[in-house]
């Protein structure tokens, strides 16, 4: 096996493909990378482990895909998809079909919201638990490493049981995590398959295939008189699938020597109090548990691999003698029943096997990818050892309608002396995430450190706000959670400055790094926010600037800044990989990205890589920053937009009680007009004279912020509002206006600008701001 940095969907998507001869696919966020790499794959000519390669279709729809899929399950193909949320639901009629025919499939799943009161694109358990009824094998990872080790295992496992699996990770969260891993070499693979003698099941599947050959009828209509038998003629298929399960994970433990159970147990053979969870929030909870005095001490934890079928012989068997109370946390919520799956489950195993004597609660935690952290685990924890533990709550948010949430106001962080932390703030499209991915996969694949990358999106995703958080270490690094003590902040998109609070983050002594137009001490004091001097002078971090747009913008990159940042973030942290050496591998990596668009492209990246060494400027600001007086914020005079829709712009959404939202989900309408972006930045200034009132320029605006007036002369305008007479219309002015903190600076209108002497050109923000905005 061999070391590579990659993310849960290629973890995912690289088995898959190596196991099928046809995928049937319709990308649906966040599995998108999933069929977009077997479509590549396909296109490029790779080959599968039986030596040709596999046909990728994409259909029209996911109830397609599954209508489609089902007909090559019964040709004896081997087939797989990749779905989840809604799409995933469209497959739920067909899925019952290949149930109930046993034809053995794998569905890779990162396991999304559904769309309830609104839309959610991020991830929890919601749409795979409205898929445990189908009769499909549910198959859990926690991580990257086990999204690879789990695919095989289903893949294997579904020919050998002939039942067709769910393989569930987290979306976003382990799908889009990007770690360094041990990754399976097709040799490997190939072993693998003769050693389980796998072609001896792939006959025995193409066997009971549809042929004009050896006819056969199913999806017969049934009555009354034998619907019900035939129903449960199945029942050996998943009584005997858990224990042919462990046996291929045991198989797979002997060349990965590492180790997987159905259902796992980590803690103390004594422990009296034991969580239960899947996914990779089990993960957090581990790490907490184990960095408890006496290494969690009464406590314990039961990841559950094996969802479906469940084997209640077999979670029986890892629980404790000692335990005497369990905590089930599930990722979901069924509103109206007594309780969520995996908490049914459990309470039924207990039941079924006759144990009597554990008090089982439940709780929920992490819907639409809520931040699932140590110090929810340590509230979780408080809770179940207390005399009378809360049952069915709440942990993660501020529940004062129902009184269900975890008090969470006590901070437990875990110790990080193995890895350094990274947070990087940018704008969606500018290039901030791609670089990041980038220099993960030089630290990860080019040093002995291991490194993980995990990137929060805006789900407007272009022009929104991005937050990478990498992190760094000699040793594998486990932790399925957003960084809150940070080492190094960088800041790729000034305005920021203004909107968010990126220093609560960063520890004392930290490395905070701005993109900035201003370099000299003397102007940054006029111009940073007293917020941010106050806060930057209490933690005493070091501060240093770069005018990296100018930079971009000198070098012919115009406003792609990224790969400046990213080298000046390397000459700031040599500790990681020393700035020389970075800088060989960015260049490396820089042809082979650009290598098709001409020497000129990689000529500029090249210039923008060296050009970092001279312009990273460190600033010495006076210490009497840290006295800098606070200017109270203006009075908003609406409340829905001061109460509500302002701590969500300022990324503090989290801090919202229950009882800010409506039962139903409805909001208001008109209130987009209150979303302040931050000017980015260029904006577009007008060229009057070169205008001939078209107003193409506001009619392509994918944002509505060039905007065209026509006003009578007699209306009195600003000092620097200059108009032209509008055309047709005597008496009448005309102006093309910005609005400047709703432009995300895509140059789009200059482009569409017909004039051959453009009447609309990018300038920098800086030089505008002030009078557009008046």
């Amino acid at each position: 096996m061999t070391k590579m940095t990659v993310d849960g969907n290629f973890a995912a998507a690289y088995v898959s493909y190596a196991f099928s001869e046809i995928a049937v696919i319709y990308p649906i966020t966040p599995s998108s990378p999933m069929a977009e790499l077997a479509d590549e794959w396909q296109s490029q000519g790779k080959k599968n482990i039986f030596g040709f390669v596999p046909k990728v279709v994409q259909m029209q729809s996911e109830s397609g895909v599954a209508g489609a899929l089902h007909g090559c399950l019964t040709c004896g193909a081997l087939t797989t998809t990749y779905s989840c949320s809604q799409g995933l639901l469209l497959m739920l009629p067909d899925m019952y079909k290949i149930a109930g025919e046993l034809l053995p499939c794998v569905f890779h799943v990162s396991a999304r919201a559904l769309a309830t009161h609104a839309l959610s694109i991020f991830g929890d358990h919601q749409d795979v638990m409205a898929c445990r009824q189908t009769g499909f094998a549910m198959l859990v990872s926690s991580s990257v490493q086990e999204c690879m080790d789990m695919a095989v295992v289903a893949h294997v496992a579904a020919l050998k049981t002939s039942l067709p699996f769910l393989h569930i990770f987290d979306g976003f969260r382990t799908s889009h995590e990007m770690n360094k891993i041990d990754v399976w070499e097709e040799a490997d693979l190939r072993a693998f398959v003769e050693q389980e003698k796998l072609e001896k099941d792939i006959l025995s599947f193409r066997a009971r295939a549809l042929t004009p050959d050896a006819p056969i009828q199913r999806g017969t209509a049934q009555n009354p008189d034998i619907y019900f038998q035939n129903r449960e003629a199945a029942n050996p298929q998943y009584f005997h699938a858990a224990k042919e399960i462990q046996r291929v994970m045991d198989e797979m433990s002997k060349i990965t020597k590492r180790a997987y159970h159905v259902f796992d147990y980590y803690g103390k053979a004594d422990a009296r109090h034991i969580v239960v969870m899947m996914g990779s929030g089990a993960i957090t909870m581990q790490k907490t548990i184990e960095n408890l005095p006496n290494n969690g001490g009464d406590f314990g934890l039961i990841i559950v691999r094996l969802y479906r079928p469940f084997s209640a012989e077999d979670f029986c068997a890892c629980i404790p003698k000692t335990c005497h109370t369990l905590c089930v946390l599930d990722r979901t919520k069924e509103s109206g029943a007594i309780g969520e799956p995996l908490y049914q489950d459990v309470c039924s195993a207990l039941a079924g096997m006759g144990i009597q004597h554990i008090r089982v609660i439940g709780g929920r935690y992490g819907l639409g990818l809520k931040e699932f952290t140590p110090t929810m685990c340590y509230a979780v924890l408080k809770n179940l050892s207390a005399k009378n533990p809360k049952n069915h709550f709440t942990v993660g948010i501020i529940d004062d309608v129902c009184q269900t949430s975890l008090d969470i106001t006590e901070k437990y962080y875990l110790p990080k002396d193995n890895y350094v932390a990274c947070k990087f703030y940018g704008l969606g499209s500018d290039g901030t995430v791609g670089a990041n991915k980038n220099s993960i996969k030089i630290i990860g694949d080019k040093t002995p450190y291991f490194a993980q990358g995990y990137f929060v999106y805006d789900s407007k995703k272009a022009g929104g706000i991005t937050v990478s958080h990498l992190r760094f270490g000699k040793e594998p690094i486990h932790a399925p959670y957003l960084i809150d003590r940070a080492d190094f902040v960088a800041c790729h998109n000034p305005s920021y400055l203004f909107r968010y609070d990126m220093l609560t983050d960063l520890k004392e002594n930290g490395v905070f790094l701005l993109n900035c137009p201003h370099t000299d001490i003397n102007t940054l004091n006029a111009y940073l926010p007293p917020s941010f001097k106050k806060n930057l002078a209490e933690k005493q971090a070091q501060f240093y600037v770069i005018n990296a747009t100018k930079i971009a913008s000198e070098i012919g990159l115009k406003v792609r800044t990224s790969t400046i940042m990213q080298a000046a973030f390397f000459l700031l942290n040599p500790a990681i990989l020393p700035y020389e050496i970075a800088t060989q591998h960015l260049k490396v990596e820089i042809d082979k990205k650009f290598s098709k668009k001409g020497e000129n492209v990689l000529r500029m990246n090249h210039a923008a890589v060296d050009s970092a060494k001279n312009a990273v400027i460190r600033i010495d600001y006076p210490n009497e920053w840290a006295n800098t007086e606070l200017i109270p914020n203006k009075k908003i005079e609406n409340a829905y937009v001061r109460d509500f829709i302002n701590p969500i712009l300022a990324l503090q959404g989290d801090e919202l009680p229950v009882s800010a939202f409506s039962k139903d989900g409805a909001v208001p309408t008109g209130t987009t007009k209150h979303e302040n972006n931050g000017a980015p930045r260029l904006l577009p200034q007008w060229i009057m004279e070169n205008c001939i009132q078209c107003n193409q320029c506001s009619f392509v605006c994918p944002h509505a912020t060039i905007r065209p007036f026509a006003l009578p002369d007699s209306v009195p305008t600003p000092t620097h509002f200059q108009t032209i007479p509008a055309m047709g219309l005597p008496n009448v002015k005309f102006r093309i206006q910005i609005v400047p903190y709703q432009c995300k600076g895509c140059g789009v209108c200059a482009q569409t600008c017909p004039t051959k002497e453009k009447a609309l050109v990018m300038r920098p923000a800086d030089e505008l701001l002030n009078q557009e905005e008046e």
